[in-house]
């Protein structure tokens, strides 16, 4: 009976350290502004059938600016200026709620609980310290240097 006991016991301590291990560690901030900026330029060429034929070049090109959502993320200590890593089916981010994020190898893994909480990949484009957060370098040196 007490093997058993023991057994259960060590069964639900595994159980949580691998729960454990899957959980993220989140990181917040609020969602201050969105941008459209130019992302670069489509173009679409089609060949007129007489320039297939004879082989010519005549073609016909049409030539669009393409524009990206930009975000502008606050956090306590930084601010992030990210788009979606999806361009062609980005999701709209409501201003001024708080997001949530982490950051993983190349790409911050964002949701807004206050919309629809799934997580979505961003680039971070640009990253910018706050001037009024507090210095957590001075903070952590001893009083007497």
């Amino acid at each position: 009976m007490r093997t058993r006991i023991l057994l259960a016991l060590s069964i639900l301590s595994i159980a949580r350290s691998a729960q454990a291990k899957d959980q993220h560690v989140f990181q917040k901030g609020v969602l201050l502004q969105m941008d459209s900026q130019s992302c670069g330029v489509a173009e679409k060429g089609t060949k007129t059938f007489a320039g297939e034929v004879l082989g010519t070049d005549a073609q016909h090109k049409t030539t669009e600016q393409v524009l990206c959502q930009e975000y502008i993320l606050r956090t306590e200590r930084t601010i992030y200026k990210i788009r979606p890593k999806d361009d062609k089916h980005p999701a709209l981010l409501p201003i001024g709620e708080t997001a949530e994020f982490r950051i993983e190898k190349d790409k911050m893994i964002l949701r807004v609980p206050e919309a629809d909480g799934k997580e979505r990949d961003y680039i971070v484009v640009s990253m910018t310290p706050r001037a009024d957060a507090p210095d957590s370098r001075a903070e952590a040196k001893p009083a007497n240097q």
